[in-house]
């Protein structure tokens, strides 16, 4: 396993950028939205390791309600597993609370799945099965 990415939850990605990018000098790889988690998100290379930051693109959005209770910052860590599905299980039989029972489809068609705070001493933890296409 290795940490896929940090997720950093930010109100606007362009603004965001100017820090990561303009003066960092990371590299803007990637800008996509995805539906289903409501999400618009860019990915930005560093070391095998990428930031993510991740814009709410409505008000029900769970990046939309974390920057309400918290303000922006690191949303999850993400660790890159080769098969998602007996990770899941693995971590059921362990006990662990999971947000996410199946795997779904996230950023760059990833099977992705979160694991609950409680279960991971306070940090939002996610699991990600590279796309191998």
């Amino acid at each position: 396993m290795k940490i896929n990415h940090l997720g950093i939850a930010t109100k606007g990605i362009d603004e965001a950028l100017k820090f990561w990018a303009d003066a960092l000098g990371l590299e803007n790889v990637h800008i996509e939205v995805v539906e289903d988690q409501k999400v618009r998100v860019a990915m930005l290379p560093l070391g095998e390791s990428r930031i993510e930051l991740l814009e709410p693109t409505s008000e029900d959005s769970p990046i939309s309600k974390f920057l309400e209770k918290r303000g922006g910052g690191i949303h999850h860590i993400a660790v890159e597993v080769e098969d998602i599905e007996a990770a899941l299980a693995k971590l059921k039989r362990a006990g662990a609370r999971l947000i996410d029972e199946e795997p779904r489809i996230g950023a760059e068609g990833c099977l992705v799945a979160f694991v609950h705070p409680a279960a991971a001493n306070g940090v939002l933890l996610e699991l990600v099965q590279e796309n191998k296409q």
